[in-house]
């Protein structure tokens, strides 16, 4: 399990004490903070923090902030077996450096913070407050790299903003100029997992269950009423009705605030008919590349998910709400205005096989390379700059891409499910 440290008002663990030396085995010269506000940027950190891995010098602490999905952090935090700070502790000790993959409360943390997106690119406008009394909001940002996120009185909070794409540097430029001098463009670490993942495919085919000569079917959804699930709850039982069971395997992949928000039960619950019929449920605690990888076809919504599928070969349908919240430069504007939109109403199959006649790869790989203009690059660019602003002289060996470990599955009627 994890070790949960001490509130402030009591005597701090040993790696946080003024006199760590007497008590430390480990000979620690920099401390380095890990903010989890949700499972899924939990994730993303993971990606970061591990390039840390091997060297004895640097200890990673983690802390929670204050999320509406916080649900599951800890339990997520629990299996990692590190040191947790409570959030009260933390802003009022001394660190290195601090990572985070969300943006509440880093504003009051006394430590340089660099920033690293949780999902591919940044696609959504948001409405944000414009600071007069009595107007409604009126500005819309771009989640992520508007000022509502980044700039705090007038001052930029991240010591450091991760980026995937130089066009992520141009699109910052025109969002928030101000964060435009703290920007690094390094690559992304799921973008080099799939493609590093794309020649075990058969591996993950069979994790997911699928016959040889059957095609997988990928479902996924983010989170929200405006998603997949959210709208058309509808489409996975027709999608098990319509196709037939010798020729595909249908599997749903849901995002991880979804599970959070709903817990375990409810979701297995939910989903039990389905199972009956024999559709699969990606466990929440399960690696998702793999699953991508397999796919024949993916029927996705404005998750990150369905932008990461552009790398595949899968051929892709959209479903979801309506893009009115959408950047229209971003990669997954032009990737709705691509793929074409699957009607519940139609026959299901005769669409699948029409997706499969207009599907024009050229497209597609051009949505795909605008996910990272760094390919295979992330692990050690990340590296470069957590050391440099360790100012630590990084180890000899260069991290490399690693391919996905296999998906798990839930299983009907098992107590908790599965865990990998």
């Amino acid at each position: 399990m994890s070790l949960l440290m001490p509130d402030a008002d009591r005597r701090p663990a040993v790696p946080l004490r003024l006199d760590v030396e007497r008590w430390a085995t480990f000979r620690i010269r920099k401390r380095v903070l890990a903010v989890v506000h949700t499972v899924t940027s939990a994730r993303r950190l993971l990606d970061a923090v591990r390039l840390l891995e091997g060297d004895p010098r640097v200890q990673v602490l983690f802390t929670v902030a204050g999320d509406v999905f916080n649900h599951g952090v800890d339990e997520f935090l629990e299996d990692t077996r590190a040191l947790v700070v409570p959030w009260g502790q933390a802003v009022h000790t001394r660190f290195d450096l601090a990572l985070a993959a969300s943006y509440g409360s880093l504003h009051e943390l006394n430590v340089p913070v660099i920033v690293l997106p949780h999902g591919a690119s940044y696609n959504r406008r948001i409405s944000v407050p414009d600071g007069r009394r009595g107007r409604l909001p009126a500005l819309r940002e771009v989640y992520g790299l508007g000022r509502q996120w980044l700039v705090r009185d007038g001052v930029v909070v991240p010591a450091a903003i991760v980026l995937a794409h130089e066009d992520d540097r141009t699109r910052l430029g025109r969002e928030c100029p101000e964060a435009l001098p703290v920007a690094e463009v390094v690559g992304d670490p799921c973008y080099d997992r799939v493609a590093a993942s794309l020649s075990a495919r058969d591996l993950y085919r069979t994790a997911l269950g699928a016959a040889p000569r059957q095609e997988v079917v990928l479902v996924c959804s983010t989170w929200g009423p405006d998603s997949l699930l959210g709208r058309h709850w509808d489409l996975l039982e027709q999608l098990a009705a319509q196709l037939p069971r010798e020729d595909f395997r249908i599997v749903v992949m849901l995002h991880s605030n979804v599970w959070n928000a709903h817990s375990e039960w409810h979701i297995r619950s939910a989903f039990a008919g389905l199972s009956r019929c024999g559709v699969g449920l990606v466990s929440q605690h399960a690696e998702w590349c793999g699953a991508l990888v397999a796919a024949d076809y993916i029927v996705g919504d404005h998750g990150s998910v369905s932008l990461y599928g552009t790398m595949t070969g899968a051929r892709l349908l959209t479903a979801g709400s309506p893009d009115t919240d959408l950047d229209p430069s971003s990669p997954m504007a032009e990737l709705r205005s691509l793929a074409p939109r699957i009607d519940a109403d139609r026959p299901l199959l005769r669409q699948l096989r029409r997706s499969s006649a207009t599907y024009r790869p050229d497209r597609y790989a051009r949505v795909a390379a605008r996910i990272s203009s760094e390919p295979g690059l992330f692990a050690r660019r990340m590296r470069t700059l957590l050391y440099r602003k360790l100012r630590l002289r990084a180890p000899v060996a260069r991290p490399a891409p690693e391919s996905a470990a296999l998906p798990v599955l839930l299983r009907y009627g098992e107590p908790g499910g599965a865990r990998p």
